[in-house]
């Protein structure tokens, strides 16, 4: 179903909020936990989403030196959970080192193994950025792509990217590659502070594994409209892609 190809974030500051949410969208089998929760409540929110049988995106974007990120991506499979991201531009030494990690700490607790991807640029940022900003000669395409490249030598399942780049990073990683695009928003729906954006059906057009959707569906006036909507959207796109 295309439904499971959308992943909600639960950008809320306390376990009651993430619970709410999770009541009032029963039928997301997805969710996205980051910094901000999972620094408020730890561990227990997921927990609270293994009970409900959901499926979840630890998304704390690991950034440090190889010792320190392998012990975290150790530390995180145990959970049991299924993605886990950390930054490409830790290096190949620490992607290294965090996928053998994240193998191990799985192995220990007796969980399936979680899919590590790599962040490969924030989609808050823009090619005037990158340049101007974190002085990388690159165009934001190329670097993209350099970033998603590098994951995949070190044997890391996926990448996180913008919309705009999953076409180029489909047709260079292959088909086994899991691309995960935040910064989808729909036609409906304001881009915030998302500045590479594509619609549902685009991004899923492109060559998207999953779709990380969050303020049009959990800030709408009634979030399971919102929900159905977008679900119709990818059900209409996934027709002509096949």
């Amino acid at each position: 179903m295309t439904i499971d190809k959308v992943i909600v974030p639960l950008d809320v500051s306390s376990q009651a909020d993430a619970i709410a949410l999770i009541e009032t969208l029963p039928q997301v089998t997805f969710w996205k936990v980051g910094l901000e929760l999972f620094v408020s409540c730890g561990p227990q929110i997921l927990k609270q989403l293994k009970q409900r049988n959901k499926r979840i995106f630890l998304d704390l974007k690991f950034h440090d030196i190889p010792n320190t990120v392998a012990g975290a991506c150790r530390a995180a499979a145990r959970y049991g959970v299924d993605l886990i991201t950390i930054h490409a531009t830790a290096g190949k030494v620490a992607l290294k080192a965090a996928q053998s990690a994240a193998e191990m700490g799985a192995n220990e607790a007796g969980v399936p193994v979680p899919k590590l991807i790599a962040i490969s640029l924030l989609t808050s940022l823009n090619a005037r950025e990158l340049a101007l900003d974190l002085k990388i000669p690159l165009e934001l395409p190329e670097y993209t792509l350099q970033m998603a490249l590098l994951a995949q030598e070190c044997g890391l399942a996926g990448a996180v990217c913008s919309p705009q780049e999953v076409a180029q990073l489909r047709r260079t990683c292959g088909d086994d590659f899991l691309l995960v695009c935040p910064g989808v928003r729909p036609s409906w729906a304001s881009k915030g502070d998302q500045k590479r954006s594509l619609t549902p059906s685009e991004a899923l057009k492109a060559g998207a594994n999953y779709l990380v959707i969050g303020r049009p569906i959990t800030e709408a006036n009634n979030p399971m409209t919102a929900l159905k909507l977008i679900s119709q959207e990818l059900d209409a796109a996934e027709k002509i892609v096949k």
